[in-house]
């Protein structure tokens, strides 16, 4: 019989952290917590294959788990000594999720499990704290209607409120144990108004209902879109975790909180975290009180005057001290710790590893291989790639202007700009439009989390630096400002007020989550300079990786910014983008509406100075290192003109009328031009375009030679080809051309002729199309669209619904459609090298700077990858990682 629960705790294990397939990373590390020894509540897991058999089977359970369960329940029981619906002294139990992969505030909980109207008492006087009793007993209903009942929230925190008010108090701590009786009578009524049934009273109802939720939240908005970001699989499902309570509410002894083993924002080695003395876990994560910090020295440099818990509870801080470093060695990681703290014991709830700023994550993995903790090879495997895209954009200028408004929790480092939004919905939209915006929110929720993906940086009123903005933040790389409590938000009137300052809905901000400044206006930026640990890692990276990194640039400005970035030559320069420039558009669209030849060549005489420089410049700055130049590609009609003014001024160069100009705009209309005349059957219809600018290449690569620099490596690549013939055709024109103009200016350079393969068809001929070429890129943007006969400008209408359904796994477009697409090029690599043996292989599409693609391009034995200049540095973190897990 397959077996479904896991126990540990107090001398039991059946588990350890090598079973995260099965008990997801919260029951495997609470496992192995057990295992060392550290105190931690009893419990069991639920395994990860039941949440994926439960919808299998219409949300329900087996009969056979049902007596696991009870055997789990019993576990628990033995090890407190406590019985779970006992009225006299109950067993009060968690129920928790837990995934493979660590998805922070996007799952369900439910804490104090158990109680009923007659438990409570028994608590109360088991415990002798009767306002501890009632306390929990409303947090539970509060909880279990949201999470289990699917009752709104805002009923109970507007009752709490009222309650509050009425007794002429502010914090939740200041309610005597009437008031939470009183509370819980009124939570009672907004049960039977809302769910229309009574509160379950029933201790194992209330348990399986909660299992289910927990279950059920895999499967919630917010988990797809955190999943869909993050690349987690949605088969792999979840566990559930039921586990004794602990309770950090028994008063001025018992506290909760969260910590860091290292400062997540900073990566410095020092403990980092919050807790609150008499509150449960949520209250910390939830923002719902401000929380004090841990240490004595933070709390100093945050001139804050709430005691630290190494000052209020010595001994329990020097215990987990010890604990901090024991699960920093043992898991040889930067540890993420729940804890909680009753009436003087400490308890463990979990530990994981953090989710870490680039920054952090850079020194973090530098310091411990510098502490023999792990070495040079495991620390170039610890940072995500495209984690440091964090690391590779603008913060802000120091010497700049600031208008600062507010200060608030420095929670998530970098800065950002943008239009102030108060919601979600709205922060997608208006990204989605092409805007920048800011998230303001009070606190932000897991139903947040497209919103905050959408927005430059998040800013809150409360919460804080382990609140869910906070922590979301630092795993998405956007900056965040988090407690600001001066910031006063009025989600109505779509307005916030600072002081006598009102900003709304589309005001600009500037956010620091580095300091925790908020500015008016937008603050100017500076480059980041990419040295220290950055600089040492990419050392690191290079030494293990095999695959070269090119970049994808055909401007001087993003040549030099890809080699600052490690790039080793361009993968693609995109000569059209060239054409589109505004002195030169008007020839361009005098070559295309010539009626003849010699038009047209009249026309390209206007540009081969202009593109010659072009190629000059990028031979000068990428000196010595080979340059991959696409000859035009796009169909014509994306150079016509659309208005009357641009007809006239074409018309006007051209010598000829407006109307004639029209006439032959309609001649060359296309239906579907994608598919039509563009590539390489622009060079073999109008053989002059490629001509000249095999002329302009050669020109310039011959100049740069005689100046004294290092001698470029042309490498002439011919688009969409589909036949071994188009490419014999093109090379020939190429070769006589390189031919003529080497005569002409009595010097050679080396050059190579290759294609990009975007088509089916060549890859399928791959072994005939390499006896013509020197190369192949991979085009793998149009690749995909040919391949799967699916439009990229279009699919972002559905392909979200095909991920979250399984069809794709990934987006094809953002990393590559191993099955479908990849096996076109692996068989274009088996036959291209079959013919030629040191045929160069690379990819050139946007798929060259994601990190799974680039693991595919390490595993079929591809020569390169190239990527765009900022996604450089991930590339070749990416190319390391994949060559070190290859072996």
């Amino acid at each position: 019989m397959t077996r479904h629960v896991y126990r540990f705790g107090e001398g039991v294990s059946d588990g350890g952290k090598g079973d995260k397939e099965i008990l997801g990373g919260k029951g495997a590390n609470l496992a192995e917590m057990a295992a060392i020894g550290l105190p931690v509540p009893p419990g069991f897991t639920i395994g990860t294959p039941m949440c994926l058999l439960y919808y299998e089977e219409g949300e329900h359970f087996p009969d056979t788990l049902r007596a696991e369960v009870a055997q789990g329940i019993a576990h628990i029981e033995l090890k407190t000594g406590k019985k779970f619906g006992d009225v006299a002294d109950p067993l009060l139990v968690s129920v928790r999720s837990g995934a493979r992969a660590s998805m922070p505030g996007m799952m369900d909980t439910v804490l104090n499990l158990g109680l009923n109207d007659e438990t409570v008492r028994g608590l109360a006087e088991a415990s002798g704290d009767p306002r501890f009793a009632w306390d929990s007993y409303r947090r539970f209903i509060q909880m279990y209607s949201d999470v289990v009942l699917g009752l709104d929230h805002g009923a109970f925190e507007e009752a709490l409120e009222i309650a509050k008010e009425n007794k002429g108090v502010h914090l939740d701590t200041d309610l005597a144990a009437e008031d939470w009786q009183a509370l819980t009578a009124r939570y009672m009524e907004l049960v039977e108004e809302l769910w229309e049934k009574p509160f379950p009273q029933d201790v194992h109802e209330q348990l399986w209902g909660a299992i289910g939720a927990v279950f059920g939240s895999w499967q919630s908005e917010r988990a797809k879109i955190y999943r869909r970001l993050n690349g987690i699989p949605h088969d792999w499902g979840t566990a559930v975790n039921v586990q004794a309570m602990v309770f950090g509410n028994m008063g001025e002894t018992s506290a909760t909180g969260v910590a860091f083993t290292r400062d997540p924002s900073t990566g410095e080695r020092a403990y980092y975290g919050e807790y609150l003395i008499n509150a449960q876990g949520e209250d910390v994560v939830a923002g719902i009180r401000t929380p004090q910090y841990l240490t004595k020295s933070a709390r100093e440099v945050a001139g804050a005057k709430a005691v630290s818990m190494e000052e209020s509870m010595p001994e329990v801080f020097a215990e987990l001290s010890r604990v901090f470093d024991l699960l920093e060695r043992h898991y040889r990681d930067m540890q993420d710790i729940e804890f909680t703290v009753e009436r003087g014991k400490l308890w463990m709830l979990q530990t994981r590893s953090g989710k870490r700023t680039a920054k952090a994550a850079l020194r973090i993995a530098i310091d411990m291989a510098g502490e023999g903790l792990i070495s040079e090879q495991e620390a170039v495997l610890r940072v995500d790639p495209a984690a440091l895209d964090q690391l590779l954009h603008p913060t802000l200028d120091p010497a700049a202007e600031r208008q600062v408004i507010a200060r608030g929790l420095p929670a998530s480092p970098g800065a950002a700009s943008g239009r102030v939004v108060f919601d979600a919905d709205t922060a997608e939209k208006r990204s989605g439009l092409g805007e920048k915006v800011i998230l303001v929110r009070i606190e932000t929720s897991p139903e947040d989390i497209h919103g905050m993906h959408a927005a430059q940086g998040i800013l809150t009123a409360r919460g804080g630096m382990t609140s869910h903005a906070a922590v979301v933040a630092r795993g998405m790389g956007r900056p965040c400002v988090s407690g600001a409590g001066s910031v006063s938000i009025d989600y109505k009137a779509k307005q916030m007020r600072v002081g006598g300052c009102e900003i709304g809905e589309g005001d600009m901000i500037t956010i620091d989550g580095s300091t925790g400044e908020v500015m008016l206006g937008e603050v100017p930026t500076v480059q980041p300079e990419l040295v220290g640990d950055f600089g040492t890692l990419m050392s690191w990276a290079d030494r293990s990786r095999r695959l070269r990194v090119r970049t994808n640039a055909e401007t001087p400005n993003d040549c030099r910014t890809a080699r600052e970035f490690g790039a080793e030559g361009i993968g693609l320069c995109r000569t059209e983008h060239m054409f589109f420039d505004a002195e030169r558009i008007t020839s361009v669209r005098q070559m295309i509406l010539a009626e003849n030849e010699a038009g047209r060549r009249a026309a390209l005489a206007k540009l081969l100075p202009e593109q010659r420089d072009d190629f000059e410049q990028i031979f000068a700055i990428m000196a010595g290192l080979p340059v991959t130049i696409r000859l035009l590609d796009p169909p014509l009609h994306e150079f016509l003109p659309h208005s009357e003014e641009e007809f006239a001024d074409v018309a006007s160069a051209a010598g000829t009328t407006v109307d004639l100009l029209k006439r032959r705009v309609a001649e060359l209309h296309e239906f579907n031009p994608m598919l039509g005349h563009r590539g390489c059957r622009l060079g073999i219809t109008y053989p002059e375009i490629y001509e000249m600018q095999a002329r302009a290449i050669f020109e310039a690569a011959v100049k740069v030679a005689k100046s004294g620099g290092e001698t470029p490596i042309p490498e002439v690549m011919v688009p969409l080809v589909a036949t071994k013939a188009e490419l014999q055709i093109i090379r020939a024109l190429i070769d006589r051309t390189a031919r003529s103009v080497f005569e002409e200016q009595e010097l050679s350079v080396d050059y190579l002729v290759g294609t990009m393969i975007e088509l089916p068809r060549a890859a399928l001929m791959a072994g005939g199309i390499a006896e013509e070429a020197a190369f192949f890129s991979f085009g793998t943007n149009d690749l995909t669209q040919t391949t799967l006969g699916v439009s990229r400008d279009d699919a972002s209408r559905f392909l979200t619904v095909y991920v979250e359904k399984g069809i794709y796994a990934r987006d094809p477009f953002v990393s590559i459609d191993e099955e479908g697409v990849g096996e076109l090029i692996s068989i274009a690599t088996e036959r291209g090298r079959a013919v030629k043996p040191d045929l160069k292989l690379g990819i050139c599409g946007e798929h060259g700077g994601d990190p799974v693609s680039v693991a595919f391009c390490e595993r079929i034995g591809l020569d390169y990858v190239s990527a765009s200049p900022y996604r450089v540095p991930i590339a070749r973190l990416a190319a390391a990682q994949a060559a070190l897990r290859r072996g």
